[in-house]
């Protein structure tokens, strides 16, 4: 028998919210965080806006003089990993520490670092880079730099499956503990990547949006028929995952239960989902039946949802081939990016906090800026307002790059 997995912490750092409450609250109250980027100037670019993380106190992380050491995504993973530290009550000596662990999920890793070592490269000579300029920029470096937080002396690695990244953390962080080899492990996303390479690389394949620049709390619009792309968010999900009668002994507070991880490749296109959506149906069936549910089951999907014109029909399509007429019958699709924006490797992370807290409220989160049905997307996206209801189960959906597809489900307890 597999050892139960549950959630006993959370963190949060994002456009919305650097902290869980005041993200959570901003979700009930479908609050935008995208607006114009402040970080750099974006005259030259055709896309102009992004969800930033604001007023983000890097103090509460670090002295400065030790911040200056770590890129901003290592930061937002300690800052996301503190909160969820504290939140589950994991005070050092309550877990052996050979059995904590650390898989965090990143996409693209350190961006303002690579930018700034070729900077002065170019401008100064190879011998005037900065000299932590590859310890600050490697995508290990975030969950490296939590194990020396927290003295973590288990499993301690990055995940890098694109926007799949964080869902994916989160899986293979269940699995450790279900096999034995550790008893809490910190897992979830960051991502740091709003700077000029990371604007200007998504610029040119056309992946953002650039219709709404001068209205950008309306930019992000899932599954919406005037969707015209994606927009760039920043933050880090961070969960507390633990074996169940570990956290039952120590009486810890349980949130649900980790009950079903799925992954697949959509072995189609670098950038595009398969056009019958056959990764996402293997990733989504696989974690149902990993935790003995059927489809009926469930009862919301925190999708995927980009705003891009291919994704949400593409992962809609997907939804009704899984769930059938139940897909018409009760259950709930929102995406929590039209709050957030894209956050990319952090997506799953962030986006696995809204699925656990729309349990713990049952609380069926919006998709906002859904103004314009769009034939090809017609499922229930609990447009615009949230909704209470009863939730026993979610699965959020991660859909990233190269076809990587991963799938966690959360039940209640």
């Amino acid at each position: 028998m597999k050892r139960r997995v549950v959630v006993t912490g959370l963190g949060t750092i994002s456009p919305i919210g650097n902290d869980t409450a005041s993200f959570w609250q901003s979700i009930k109250e479908g609050k935008s965080g995208v607006g114009k980027i402040t970080r750099f100037n974006t005259d030259e670019y055709p896309v102009s806006i992004a969800g930033e993380v604001k007023d983000f106190d890097v103090s509460s992380v670090a002295e400065p003089r030790e911040a200056k050491k770590l890129d901003r995504f290592t930061l937002y993973a300690l800052a996301a990993t503190k909160e969820a530290m504290t939140d589950a009550a994991l005070k050092e000596g309550t877990v052996d520490p050979q059995k904590l662990g650390i898989v965090i999920g990143n996409g693209i890793g350190g961006f303002e670092s690579v930018e700034e070592g070729y900077e002065k490269l170019l401008t100064k000579g190879p011998r005037r880079i900065p000299v932590l300029t590859i310890p600050k920029l490697i995508t290990n470096i975030a969950p490296g730099n939590i194990g020396i937080l927290l003295n973590a002396q288990g499993p301690c690695y990055s995940v890098v499956t694109a926007c799949a990244s964080g869902t994916d953390a989160i899986g293979n962080a269940a699995m450790w503990i279900q096999n034995g080899t550790a008893d809490v492990m910190v897992a979830g996303g960051v991502e740091a990547s709003i700077t000029k390479l990371g604007l200007a690389g998504f610029c040119v394949i056309q992946a953002l949006s650039s219709r709404y620049c001068d209205t950008p709390e309306r930019a992000s619009r899932p599954f919406d028929r005037e969707r015209d792309g994606f927009v760039m968010g920043e933050g880090a999900g961070i969960l507390v995952l633990e074996e169940y009668e570990h956290a039952v002994r120590r009486g810890a507070r349980i949130y649900c239960e980790l009950s079903g991880y799925g992954i697949s490749c959509d072995a189609n296109h670098i950038t595009a989902p398969h056009p019958e959506g056959r990764g996402a149906i293997q990733a989504m069936n696989m974690a149902i039946n990993a935790a003995g549910l059927k489809p009926v089951d469930i009862d919301y999907v925190n999708a995927h949802g980009t705003s891009t014109p291919l994704n949400d029909k593409t992962e809609s399509l997907a939804i009704r081939k899984v769930f059938g007429e139940h897909a018409y019958s009760g259950l709930k699709v929102s995406s929590t990016k039209s709050m957030t924006g894209h956050c990319i490797g952090a997506a799953g992370g962030i986006e696995a906090v809204a699925s656990i807290l729309a349990i713990r409220d049952q609380y069926f989160p919006p998709t906002i800026n859904y103004e314009n049905p769009d034939p090809e997307c017609d499922l229930d996206y609990v447009p615009n307002k949230g909704e209470n209801g009863k939730i026993d189960a979610v699965i959020s959906n991660s859909l990233g790059f190269g076809g990587h597809n991963a799938v966690v489900l959360f039940t209640k307890m």
